[in-house]
Parts: C-alpha cells; sequence; structure tokens
C-alpha cells in the first residue's frame, strides 16, 4: 500500500471558514474524508502547522520513509528557503499544491523557494490540487 501524506502550512486549518470564494467551503475534515474513501488502497495521512519549524521537521521526519508528500506551504512557500532545503534533502517525492492561482495573486506569491526541488507543481484548481497531485503519484506506477 502507497503511503502518502499531505503536509499543510498556516492558515489551511481554516479550510471551510476562510474565504469560501477562493479556498472552497469544505472543512479540512470533510475534505481528507473524501479523499480517503475516494482512495482506500492508499494510506494518505495528514499533518497541519501553522509553524515553520513544525513543518521542517515533519518534512524530514515523513521524507525517508513514505513514497510521496503533498506539500501546500501557503505563505511559507514564498518565504522559506528552510522548507526549500528540507524538501531538498529529501528522497521521498514532493508535489507542491496551491489551491488558488498564485500567478493571479500578488507578485510575491510568483516565487517558490520549494518548486525546485520537486518533483512538480499543481495550483488553482482548488482542493482537485490534491487530487492531482495523488494522481501524479498513482501514474507513478503507470
Amino acid at each position: 500500500m502507497k503511503k502518502i501524506i499531505i503536509i499543510n502550512g498556516p492558515n489551511l486549518n481554516l479550510l471551510g471558514s476562510r474565504e469560501p470564494d477562493v479556498y472552497g467551503s469544505l472543512t479540512l475534515v470533510e475534505f481528507l474524508d473524501a479523499i480517503k474513501s475516494k482512495y482506500p488502497k492508499l494510506e494518505i495521512d495528514h499533518f497541519q502547522s501553522n509553524i515553520e519549524g513544525e513543518l521542517i521537521s515533519k518534512i524530514q521526519e515523513m521524507g525517508f520513509s513514505y513514497d510521496g508528500i503533498i506539500l501546500n506551504a501557503a505563505a511559507y512557500t514564498h518565504t522559506s528557503v528552510g522548507i526549500g532545503d528540507a524538501v531538498r534533502a529529501i528522497k521521498t517525492p514532493v508535489v507542491e499544491v496551491h489551491i488558488s492561482n498564485t500567478f493571479a495573486r500578488e507578485d510575491f506569491r510568483h516565487q517558490s523557494f520549494i518548486a525546485p526541488h520537486t518533483k512538480g507543481v499543481i495550483v488553482g484548481f482548488g482542493l482537485q490540487s490534491y487530487e492531482l497531485a495523488i494522481q501524479s503519484f498513482l501514474n507513478d506506477e503507470i
């Protein structure tokens, strides 16, 4: 069974109530339950933190034993050299995801310190961005 972890950064714990026109109306729990039931042959774990160091520690912890990491570092994407370095240091492939189209937002959101070290980046497809990332790991088997 493939093991995938979704690691979410700051403010993503507010899904469902935070700017639903941008981030949708599903809560994080509702979304995770739906994804897990849709992919019963995958072990899908989740971690969310608003604290940069906790995200780095989780990437390091999971980065040698999981088959894939789906990382939405949120605002840290554009500011954290440390998270980028953590992704570069691990063996597990990482897909960077964003719910909103970061290129349609403020200019500072066009830069990612994580993307150069990832398998790929998926932006702007709402919560479906996570599912597209899952599909990318499943397609590795083909």
